[in-house]
């Protein structure tokens, strides 16, 4: 079970109506302030929320309180430079310098009255890294400091009574921030093909479980997207091309997570695997009708909205069926009419980063001010703080944005904090540990595929030699690490070749003297290839590598099943 009960609209619209009253009492500017921030004025003192009240009527009791600066401020969360809340780098300064006007995180946190951070990072082959534009994650320890001290200066401020947000975009597999030190799950698409939700919630409660040992406790995770068009940016991101699979998957992903304490997000609403386009660099076009969209692309969300998920994120997106030209982020039809009203879903919505390109066609001001009063409650990623803020403050206060509707984003932001802070502790012991890779080893040796040849074909005689395409080093060493382990020998030259692809390889990345070929992203490019064995593990976690030694050293029966067709192949050549 979630630890995220649903709330009923008409129950949190009486709170709102209530703290609409509470803040329309203090006497307020006619303008806002120019772009030098949130007044210095002295912040009003909240009454300490009784800890043992509902989470909403905790919220609508502290909205009362609130300042307009202070509202404007829960509703954004940016991201900021540096790998310390309070001592940065001279580049991390100018960064935070252009971004916000301040010089460290905690000074932005303290400046805008911020409702959270996220925390950001790349990789290679990352498709998300075009709007990464820094990286603040690097250890365990860096990281718990980190947000240590974004909740101490968030602590200070006149809504800190209720927990700081710290969101990160934790996916496993090609989207992953923190690498090192943590237990690296199979990605969504692994989870696909194992087909058992009970391992991936397993998997997810674990990942939820470091992730809140680190001070985070909000996943933009997990992708509810069903993987209808060759995508490279969605790809193995996603569970699969069914999706009645797919959520069952992301149902069990948010019950893991939340379980723990951490908010799951689920998007990327109203379905980026329907199209190829990468929202990051354009706005990508849905062209399905709204009965297909119902049927193909949003029954995950309905799963995961009725396991109890706490935020959906809305994309760049122009769904051409529901309002044409419009991107979902902007499009109050997409969000507040079929979200809402059509899918029930009552926590909060977050759009997706606000420094993605579809997102630029307006001001930071303006657009934040548009996502608001199209559904949205916390805006992501502002390219610039100072102007979001501003924009927001100066609409709040001449009417733009309706106080009815920014109190109503707060008082459900406030709600998902007060959700979050009635969940289990973490101290830190867990993180990597022998639990939690067992937990990612079972749910990724599930994922294990054979698309050509029979179950027994898939253990290798004799020695092996372990080759790959470019770059992929680091998990040829895991795998030769693992078969080693396994009782397989691994010799440099003349052994069985098993060669390995991954993420954005192609036809000449595939090797013509493979015995066997495995697929470790989506499984395509097996298509191509002319081994005598085909398998998949759609990932190259260490878990990953773990589970394919087992197969290949016949310690292990890989069952699982492509959750997307691959031309000329079956699902699955090894019968259960």
């Amino acid at each position: 079970m979630s630890t995220f009960p649903r709330r009923t609209l008409s129950a949190l619209a009486v709170l709102t109506a209530l703290a609409v009253a509470g803040c329309s009492e203090p006497p307020r500017p006619a303008a806002a302030p120019p772009s030098t921030g949130p007044s210095a004025s002295a912040p009003v003192v909240a009454p300490t929320p009784d800890p043992g009240a509902d989470p909403a009527a905790r919220a609508a009791a502290l909205v009362g309180t609130l300042a307009d600066e202070d509202l404007v401020g829960q509703v954004l969360m940016p991201y900021a430079y540096g790998s310390s809340a309070t001592t940065v780098s001279a580049g991390s300064a100018a960064g935070n310098r252009k971004l916000a006007g301040v010089d460290t995180p905690a000074e932005m946190v303290t400046k805008y009255r911020l409702g959270g951070v996220i925390l950001v990072g790349f990789s290679a082959d990352d498709p998300t890294n075009k709007n990464q534009a820094t990286t603040n994650v690097d250890s365990p320890e860096q990281v718990r400091d980190l947000t240590g001290g974004l909740r101490v200066a968030a602590g200070k401020l006149p809504a800190g009574t209720a927990p700081f947000l710290v969101g990160i975009d934790q996916e496993y597999g090609v989207v992953t921030r923190i690498t090192k030190g943590v237990t690296l799950l199979p990605n969504a698409l692994a989870a696909g093909a194992a087909g058992d939700p009970a391992l991936t919630e397993a998997a997810w409660r674990a990942a939820g479980e470091e992730l809140a040992a680190l001070g985070v406790n909000l996943d933009f995770a997990p992708v509810a997207d069903v993987l209808v068009a060759r995508s490279t940016v969605i790809g193995s991101r996603s569970f699969g091309s069914d999706p009645k699979a797919v959520g069952r998957q992301v149902a069990g992903a948010v019950r893991g997570l939340q379980s723990v304490g951490v908010a799951a997000t689920l998007k990327h609403f109203p379905g980026h695997g329907h199209t190829a386009s990468d929202s990051h660099a354009e706005l990508p076009t849905l062209t399905q009708d709204q009965k297909t969209l119902a049927a193909s692309a949003w029954p995950p969300f309905r799963d995961g909205i009725a396991a109890g998920a706490g935020l959906v994120m809305s994309a760049h997106l122009d769904a051409r069926a529901i309002d044409p030209g419009v991107p979902a982020t902007f499009s109050r039809k997409l969000l507040t009419d079929v979200l809402r009203g059509q899918l029930g879903f009552t926590g909060v919505v977050v759009t997706d980063g606000m420094n993605m390109a579809p997102a630029q066609r307006y001001s930071p001001g303006e657009a934040a001010v548009r996502a608001l009063n199209a559904g949205n409650d916390l805006i992501l990623m502002p390219p610039n703080v100072t102007q979001a803020y501003d924009g927001l403050l100066a609409a709040l206060r001449d009417g733009t944005v309706p106080r009815t509707r920014m109190v109503e984003a707060v008082t459900r932001v406030l709600t998902l904090k007060f959700r979050l802070a009635g969940g289990p502790a973490s101290d830190g012991a867990g993180l990597n540990s022998a639990a939690h890779r067992d937990a990612a080893n079972r749910l990724a040796t599930a994922a294990v595929t054979v698309l050509r040849g029979s179950c027994a074909a898939a253990a290798v005689r004799g020695p092996v030699t372990v080759t790959s395409s470019g770059g992929r080093d680091r998990t040829r060493a895991l795998l030769t690490d693992a078969l080693t382990a396994a009782g397989v020998k691994v010799v440099a030259n003349g052994g069985t070749v098993v060669h390995l692809v991954g993420y954005g390889d192609g036809t000449g990345d595939l090797r013509a003297d493979a015995v066997v070929t495995v697929a470790m992203d989506t499984p395509y490019l097996l298509a191509q290839a002319k081994s005598k064995v085909l398998l998949a593990t759609y990932s190259s976690s260490p878990a990953s590598m773990t589970g394919l030694a087992a197969v290949l050293a016949g310690k292990a029966r890989p069952t699982g099943r492509s959750p997307v067709p691959v031309a000329g192949l079956p699902a699955s050549s090894c019968a259960r």
